[in-house]
């Protein structure tokens, strides 16, 4: 029987200290993972808010693309989500 593994992704900030448990978590128990940090990767913010329904709580972990955790053992943080750019008042 073959083994299969999963597509592990940590969606988190550097502030996050839950995102740092979690982190810690998964290395300490050899899990292969691809963290993205949706502070500064505004790609990895949208995909974010796309799999958790738009909640604002780090950390998130997804495996094979399904939500498997959002927080970290009943904690986590909430991120800021920047306003979009200003509209120029004078363009139509």
């Amino acid at each position: 029987m073959a083994h299969v593994t999963s597509r592990v992704e940590l969606y988190g900030t550097s502030e996050c200290p839950y995102t740092r448990e979690l982190r810690e978590h998964l290395l300490w128990n050899r899990v292969a993972f691809t963290e993205y940090d949706v502070d500064s990767d505004a790609d990895a913010r949208h995909r974010l808010l796309a799999l958790t329904g738009g909640r604002r709580t780090v950390p998130v972990l997804v495996e094979d693309g399904r939500v498997t955790e959002i927080g970290w053992r009943g904690r986590g943080c909430v991120i800021d989500i920047p306003a979009p750019p200003a509209r120029d008042a004078r363009r139509p």
